[in-house]
């Protein structure tokens, strides 16, 4: 199952819940079974009075979570060409109320986001209440690469980060540091790789029975002063006036052209983003696009019934499993998109993306009743 559960007994008695994941030759990527395996101990956990805090973090120096196992959700996709293979529908509607269930959790739930934090990874740091970063983190939603669309909640945080950063990052699928995530909103607490153990004996110190926020707050602050020294130089923020400017257009063929243009900017930074989004998926950017603009006014249960829907298409239709090919499967780097040009791209089948794929009742309506 590639995972952990333990529970450490603070002196008062209270037990902290700690949950690793255990997959470190796949950077710890989220297999169907544990992300059933996860959700279930969460909701033990949080029926548990004596269970007061979780700590959630990765195995390994390179990766908290680097996203989701999209190779086996390829071969499904092959076996079932122009369908919705059994394995997608289950996986996304795990997966997705394993991060609903996360926003959601009412007891602190600590995230340890070292290292590589990508796609489904950035999904469970997004949802926990104490988000950390570290000199290592390396936040990105890469899914342009391989002709997905940044899924797992991602409708609902890209589309508040300021101006257009969030539009920025989702079509070019740009790392962003510990800095960034502070400067976005995407992180609350900057701590040193090693601190960890710290944080641990931090935790099984406090007394759960009084002023709990107070005490936990005094806690991460304390360590957070102890690695303010090591936080790396912002990025985005200070790029922000710039990217509004390139992407002050009426439509994502226009976003394409101004930010590809950058491929030959002076600014190293901008030109790898540029780079990028040259060499992905345009129907990944026209979703892009158009999911950002309808998460403004959804319901965080709404963004994720909407993101079902997508998942499941992107899996009938051909992007994807070319995507994940040329990327992660033969390595050729060189994907054959059914849509290389962004602006020939029928709308039907942008909309088409955000229609039903089931019969009957959607299979995350329940979220809303929460």
């Amino acid at each position: 199952m590639n995972l952990q559960f333990e529970e450490l007994v603070g002196v008062d008695g209270a037990r902290i819940g700690v949950a690793t994941l255990d997959a470190e030759k796949s950077l710890n990527a989220l297999s169907l079974p544990m992300v059933e395996a996860l959700n279930d101990q969460l909701e033990r956990w949080e029926q548990d009075d004596q269970i007061v805090c979780v700590l959630l973090r990765g195995n390994g120096a390179k990766a908290f979570c680097a996203g989701g196992d999209v190779r086996s959700l390829v071969q499904a996709c092959r076996a079932h060409p122009g369908e919705v293979p059994p394995l997608a529908s289950h996986f996304f509607a795990g997966e997705y109320r394993l991060d609903y269930r996360l926003h959601t959790f009412p007891k602190p739930l600590i995230c340890w986001g070292h290292g590589y934090v990508l796609g489904g990874g950035l999904g469970l740091l997004q949802g926990a209440n104490v988000r950390i970063v570290t000199p290592s983190s390396r936040l990105a939603m890469p899914e342009i690469s391989i002709g997905l669309f940044p899924d797992v909640g991602a409708s609902w945080f890209l589309s508040r980060l300021p101006g257009k950063l969030g539009l920025f990052l989702g079509l070019t699928g740009s790392h962003i540091n510990g800095r960034d995530a502070l400067d976005l909103g995407l992180a609350d607490r900057f701590l040193h790789d090693h601190q960890q153990p710290a944080l641990i004996e931090g935790l099984l110190q406090l007394n759960w029975q009084e002023q709990t926020a107070v005490q936990l707050n005094s806690l991460l602050k304390a360590l957070q002063q102890e690695a303010v020294g090591e936080m790396p130089e912002a990025q985005w923020l200070p790029r922000r006036r710039q990217i509004d400017s390139l992407l002050d257009v009426s439509d994502v063929a226009a976003a394409w052209r101004a930010l590809v243009h950058q491929r030959h900017s002076d600014d190293a930074l901008l030109a790898k983003a540029a780079h990028t989004l040259a060499e992905g998926c345009p129907l990944t950017a026209q979703l892009v696009w158009e999911q950002i603009v309808r998460a403004r006014h959804l319901s965080l249960a709404q963004v994720f019934q909407m993101e079902y829907t997508l998942s499941l298409n992107c899996c009938r239709h051909p992007e994807f499993s070319e995507g994940v090919r040329a990327r992660l499967i033969d390595k050729d780097q060189k994907p054959r998109w059914h849509w290389p040009d962004i602006a020939a791209i029928p709308q039907a089948v942008v909309e088409a993306h955000f229609s039903k794929a089931w019969e009957g009742r959607h299979p995350l309506a329940d979220l809303s009743n929460y």
